[in-house]
């Protein structure tokens, strides 16, 4: 089965750790959700550095990464439609960069 790189830009740090707890529960229960279809949940990034040939951007350019996640998929409909429950999405706070991978090697 295919898989697709979830690359998230935005999200916001929470304010307390109640808010913490909420916003690690509503990923958790999104992750649930997706089932066996998450092949690795991924980690938040730090700071983003985009690396050109004109030079180093350290504040990661105009969308930085920040963090991503690793899914299968039966195509990438599929993908999208697990992306759109991400809960950056769905309170606005960032997006997702859907992206299927390719074994080369």
């Amino acid at each position: 089965m295919p898989k697709y790189v979830f690359a998230y830009h935005g999200g916001k740090k929470p304010e307390s750790a109640e808010e913490g707890a909420q916003v690690m529960a509503a990923w958790n229960a999104w992750y649930t959700g997706m089932g066996a279809a998450v092949v690795d949940g991924g980690n938040p990034v730090g700071q983003s550095w985009t690396v050109k040939t004109d030079g180093v951007t350290e504040d990661g350019g105009p969308n930085p990464l920040s963090g991503y996640s690793l899914i299968e998929a039966s195509d990438i409909q599929a993908a999208i439609a697990h992306a759109k429950g991400c809960p950056m999405v769905q309170d606005g706070s960032g997006s997702v960069e859907v992206a299927e991978t390719f074994e080369i090697m």
